[in-house]
């Protein structure tokens, strides 16, 4: 028979004072404790910064006056910051990382939204804190983190200023909204090239920024890509809109594509998907956008910055961007096989040493007949050629207003843009009535489905068309700005040119044709073509 058990025994061990965690709420803690304080203010405006220096001397001057229990260490702050989360706080993060390294015992803020407005960043942090008995004192809510129930009270807490923060941030989003209704226009104007903001709240003009603007889009039509843009502007000594020394071909892109430089404005591409992680994406359609038209001053004509956008897909769509370094880049064509022709060195490391253009298909495996030009024969040709239209001006002129009409009117496209238009939003309404007649009664659902796709067909279909009539326009626009270019500079001249000029031959050829024995057709902007000869442009 086993013996039988003894009661259990329990002998109690008395705490020692200096191994209790420092604790405010401890009534039996003798060691001064080291306090530092919290305050954040999340805007930069006069109101919120008298404030944040109010927060700044008030918990300086409360834990100072405590000197036999507190050790003042340091008013952490964060300035113009919001609280939604704690990524970007460095006031904060820095205070917490010297808690965490056991400088600090006690730490005193105002309320709960002035520390985070986020439940997890709060309870994390919280906690985290409490591990190495660290006390967060929360004055508005007279919450000590240490005590047992100040968890719960936290949690209760973080959770309505989580709410209260989505609510500001829907209702900042409906005033975003709201102007762009209304059209308003508003620029990020520290990052924005050529514009301020005006007395009336709207764009202004930036007359010095204003120059740069029209630089980068004329050198754009005269060839250069993007990328030899941002160098030529680096070199150049030009600041980014930004202020950064280094330009790059996306920011030139951005101004190049950029509809706010010819007056207009799409607002809201980007929208915010999660007021917590302020997180933006791309607008695909996701939340409604507004074009607003003549809503600001423009710094290049309309008609010039549809001409660029045309000239972005095009040169897209051949798959080559022209770097144009030398005004022929990418300019001149060989008539046999299609190739571009560049420049070659010829003789570099003799006397005899020179740059010539010829096809570059040559070096992979072609043989064209067709032959090579010096830069100067280049030149020479293209002055024969310039001065041969110049002498037929007055029959040019005459007949270019017929021209215009004939290559550029858009009004059987503008009829048919209005028609698609109206067609697509007929078939969207129609698409939201059979969506809405299935969730409200028993249909078939085979009929249903069919109904629905075939309205979904008719609409892509409208899309799709109503895609093609704008490039159409687009082309016939870029086509009057052509001509519009190449009239201006054969009005410039009454006398023949004898001298060769870069901004003559960007604004005037859109390419040359090499033939044979050296002949050449140069196609102007206007789409005239003029053969010129070996003998003709040699006698030039």
């Amino acid at each position: 028979m086993p013996a039988a058990l003894t009661a259990p025994k329990v002998t109690f061990i008395p705490a020692k004072k200096d191994q209790i965690p420092i604790n405010v709420l401890s009534s039996e803690a003798v060691k001064r404790l080291r306090v530092a304080a919290y305050a954040r203010v999340s805007t930069n405006n006069k109101e919120q910064l008298t404030s944040y220096e109010a927060q700044v001397d008030y918990y300086t001057r409360y834990i100072q006056s405590k000197p036999d229990e507190w050790i003042f260490v340091e008013v952490y702050t964060d300035e113009g910051i919001s609280a939604t989360n704690t990524k970007k706080r460095d006031g904060f993060n820095r205070m917490i990382a010297d808690a965490l390294a056991g400088k600090i015992d006690l730490i005193i803020t105002k309320s709960i939204s002035r520390f985070a407005r986020n439940t997890v960043d709060t309870l994390t942090t919280v906690r985290k804190l409490k591990e190495k008995g660290i006390d967060i004192f929360f004055e508005k809510e007279n919450i000590h983190t240490l005590d047992a129930k100040g968890e719960l009270l936290i949690t209760i807490m973080s959770s309505l200023a989580q709410e209260e923060s989505r609510s500001i941030s829907e209702n900042v989003t409906w005033g975003q909204r709201k102007r762009f209704a209304d059209g308003k226009v508003s620029l990020p104007y520290k990052r924005f090239l050529g514009y301020t903001k005006g007395p009336d709240g709207l764009p202004e003009i930036v007359p010095e920024e204003a120059v740069v603007v029209r630089l980068i889009y004329r050198l754009f039509l005269y060839g250069k890509s993007p990328s030899a843009i941002a160098a030529y502007l680096t070199d150049e000594g030009i600041r980014t809109p930004s202020g950064k020394p280094v330009w790059r071909a996306s920011v030139v892109e951005s101004i190049l594509t950029n509809e706010k430089y010819k007056g207009d404005a799409l607002l809201q591409k980007k929208f915010t998907v999660d007021f917590l992680s302020k997180k933006q994406k791309v607008n695909e359609g996701e939340v409604p956008q507004y074009y607003v038209t003549n809503s600001h001053p423009a710094i290049i004509e309309p008609e010039i910055h549809d001409l660029v956008q045309y000239e972005l897909k095009r040169r897209k769509a051949d798959g080559r961007w022209t770097s144009c370094a030398h005004p022929f880049s990418g300019k001149i064509f060989c008539g046999e096989c299609g190739g571009v022709y560049g420049s070659k060195v010829w003789h570099s490391n003799t006397p005899y040493r020179c740059v010539v253009w010829q096809c570059n298909e040559k070096h992979r495996g072609q043989h064209c007949t067709t032959p090579h030009f010096t830069e100067r024969e280049m030149q020479a040709a293209f002055l024969a050629a310039f001065n041969q239209a110049l002498e037929e001006r007055d029959e040019i002129i005459a007949a270019y207003q017929d021209v215009m009409d004939a290559l550029t009117d858009t009004a059987d496209l503008d009829a048919e843009r209005g028609q698609l238009q109206n067609e697509m939003e007929v078939t969207l309404e129609l698409i939201r009535k059979t969506i809405d007649d299935n969730a409200r009664h028993a249909l078939d659902q085979q009929e249903y489905q069919q109904r629905y796709n075939d309205l979904c067909q008719r609409y892509e279909k409208a899309q799709a068309r109503l895609g093609e009539v704008e490039n159409q326009r687009l082309e016939r626009t870029a086509k009057r700005v052509k001509i519009k270019l190449f009239m201006e500079q054969l009005n410039a001249r009454d006398t023949l040119v004898e001298t060769f000029d870069e901004e003559l031959w960007y604004s005037t050829v859109d390419f040359v044709t090499v033939l044979e024995n050296k002949e050449l057709i140069f196609t102007f902007r206007d789409g005239r073509k003029v053969q010129i000869s070996n003998t003709k442009w040699r006698a030039a």
